[in-house]
């Protein structure tokens, strides 16, 4: 629903109408007197201490001394673009019960509520307040109400408001109980000198502790935390407990975690030993909907934002802009977006921005093109704080020309530039950067039988196109998940067509991957092998996201077969590759569409 922002004023009319209302519904101008036995059961709203239990959305809430009604401090916040500047917390209330909401107000446009009040959700509201204006309603909770949100906001494009004094005058709510231990602690990213952390949080907890082989290392407010400064290739043992102001809970269960070799780098010990990854529409809407960053569930251990494009196919100049309103109504602020991606970093997730995709052909035809493609994505990476960068190149966005035959030393200026401006973008980024592709099997496995144009030319000069990048980068890559889907037919190592939509084609393609394997047919030109650890297996998420959807029960058998060498049909897999690094999916989107089937799947066979 598009939000329109309030008249500039009320007319005679709609004045007197309102006011006959308020009259009607008994709303005095003036408070009604406290019992006796209420109380103030809103904590700070004198804003003394700062910001402390309230929530600002978006950042845009601060503590200032001036102006300010009482006291030596006062809120001010600032509405900006999609977000109305709300500043709320949660209050313990007792069912039943009836409050006084109050506070004092400064500005145009300012609203005074309560949430959740288990009734009726009350709310008032002035239009001009040039100088201090108290603002008053009152509600009563539900039978089973124990907690309320009070909360002031401004108007979309107004200047910013400020609040004092807010109060909330009434019976106080049950006393705080010990919050019980937190359960399913998980260890997520493994570096060589730390360990990721997450957990399900515990009612009424207020904090948490973090515990290393016993000892307290940690203390935070959320439900995930990374632990630093450990020891290469060690061992240790973490808990977690919960606090609040009756104390602290007793401990979770142990889990163990073991840091990673100091002279791997980023490549092998970024991501969890089984890993989920997914694209998320950030940019666009369709049939499946728009997903907030911040609803994608815990399963993700990659995020890959969908899609930086080009401002033409030979520019270079990639840009992101969040999908708009007008075509996703529940579409997060700017802030609210770059926020979700810290948390989901700081719960040890990793967050890409993707280039390309169907829509997005980007050729780096010249080495202005390429120096644009480093500087443009740079600014994106930056500016989102996001972990690395996804290589979606699909299309027409990589071809070789003709002569270009050895996948070792390709001189087509698109593969060349692709591969220097990547170095180049790792090298600013350090051994963090974290580097993934998502080529279609056209430009890679097909590459067993076909390279580029030929010897003699005549061929799709498409076919096999990544191979010469993927080689290139091998050593700065994350991760390589080949869509297994939208394709033909490809032979395998057993010399055999695949088909897609079930194990058989998941189990060959992905063997290639990791055996290695003669391009169009030389034996002196073998692309090797990938590590387990790199390869990742793309499919769809759903039967509506693309051609070739697999069945959880056909997945599982082609994990089966590749980790365990079991349950394989009839390809004999060149290796058990237990060190599989996971599965990949478009999209997180279609995934929840079908009500996370594909998430389910893999967490239910990992663990």
């Amino acid at each position: 629903m598009e939000r329109t922002r309030p008249p500039a004023r009320m007319t005679g009319l709609v004045a007197a109408f309102s006011a006959a209302l308020l009259a009607a519904g008994g709303l005095a101008a003036s408070a009604p007197t406290a019992a006796a036995a209420d109380a103030e059961v809103a904590s700070n709203g004198t804003f003394e201490a700062g910001l402390s239990g309230w929530n600002c959305s978006g950042g845009s809430g601060a503590a200032v001394s001036t102006p300010v009604h009482g006291g030596t401090s006062a809120l001010k916040a600032t509405p900006a673009g999609s977000d109305n500047a709300q500043c709320s917390q949660s209050v313990k209330v007792k069912p039943g019960s009836t409050y006084t909401l109050s506070a004092w107000v400064q500005g145009s446009y300012v609203y005074l509520g309560a949430s959740g009040t288990g009734t009726t959700d009350v709310s008032t509201w002035t239009q001009s307040a040039p100088g201090w204006q108290k603002l008053t309603t009152t509600f009563t909770t539900g039978p089973s109400t124990t907690s309320v949100g009070i909360y002031t906001h401004g108007w979309y494009g107004t200047p910013a408001y400020y609040a004092d004094d807010i109060s909330l005058i009434g019976p106080g709510g049950d006393p705080v109980v010990l919050p019980s231990a937190p359960t399913a602690l998980k260890a997520g990213t493994v570096t060589s000198s730390s360990v990721a952390l997450s957990w399900t949080g515990s009612s009424g907890a207020t904090g948490y502790n973090v515990y290393r082989g016993g000892t307290k290392v940690q203390s935070v407010t959320g439900t995930s935390a990374t632990v630093t400064g450990l020891s290469a290739s060690t061992a240790y043992s973490f808990q977690v407990s919960a606090v609040n102001e009756a104390g602290e809970s007793a401990k979770s269960a142990a889990v163990p975690a073991t840091t990673g070799k100091g002279s791997e780098g980023g490549t092998g010990t970024q991501l969890p030993a089984h890993a989920l990854v997914g694209y998320l529409h950030a940019s666009f809407a369709n049939g499946s909907g728009y997903t907030r960053m911040a609803d994608v569930p815990d399963s993700w251990d990659v995020i890959d934002l969908a899609f930086g494009e080009p401002t033409s196919v030979t520019s270079g100049d990639i840009r992101f802009k969040l999908c708009p309103v007008t075509e996703c109504p529940n579409v997060e602020s700017e802030a609210e977006f770059k926020a979700a991606i810290k948390a989901k970093q700081a719960a040890g997730k990793k967050v890409l921005i993707s280039i390309g995709g169907q829509n997005g052909q980007v050729q780096l035809a010249t080495t202005a093109a390429r120096d644009t493609f480093v500087s443009s994505v740079s600014k994106i990476i930056d500016e989102y704080g996001l972990d690395g960068l996804d290589i979606d190149f699909e299309g027409h966005s990589l071809s070789l020309n003709t002569g270009d035959t050895d996948f070792r030393n390709p001189t087509t200026p698109v593969i060349v530039n692709l591969i220097s401006a990547v170095k180049t973008l790792k090298a600013k980024y350090g051994e963090k950067f974290v580097l993934t592709m998502a080529p279609e099997t056209f430009f890679v496995q097909l590459g067993y039988q076909y390279y580029g144009s030929g010897p003699w030319g005549g061929q799709d000069p498409r076919a096999g196109a990544y191979l010469p990048v993927i080689h290139a980068l091998r050593d700065d890559l994350t991760l390589l998940h080949v869509q297994d889907y939208n394709s033909g037919s490809i032979m395998g190592l057993d010399n055999q067509y695949h088909s897609m939509g079930g194990a058989d084609f998941h189990i060959a393609m992905t063997d290639m991957l990791m055996a290695g394997f003669p391009v169009a047919g030389d034996q002196t030109r073998v692309f090797p092998g990938l590590r387990p650890d790199q390869i990742a297996i793309g499919l769809p998420a759903s039967t509506q996201a693309g051609n070739g959807h697999t069945s959880p029960a056909e997945v599982t058998k082609a994990l089966d077969c590749l980790t365990k060498k079991t349950d394989c049909g009839s390809y004999a897999t060149h290796g058990t590759w237990s060190g599989l690094r996971g599965l990949m999916t478009w999209s997180v989107n279609w995934d929840r569409f079908n009500n996370w089937e594909f998430s389910k799947n893999f967490d239910a066979y990992f663990g």
